[in-house]
């Protein structure tokens, strides 16, 4: 999956943003730093996202393509 993100730096510190993703938004004190803070945000958005729309009768599972 390929998804957009706003990269920008403020003063020492990395900052991004998933405009696709309302409310998604992280930081990091490198630039390597930042892609692995904005990997795990857009895990867990998506992760509690998709929790919160299962039925109790549906199952989430994983697959690697």
């Amino acid at each position: 999956m390929k998804i957009k993100v706003l990269v920008w730096q403020e003063d020492d510190v990395w900052c991004a943003s998933v405009p696709s993703l309302k409310g998604c938004h992280t930081w990091g004190e490198s630039y390597e730093h930042l892609l692995e803070m904005v990997k795990e945000a857009i895990e867990l958005y998506l992760d509690d996202s998709i929790e919160e729309e299962i039925p109790e009768n549906y199952q989430l599972i994983e697959l690697a393509l």
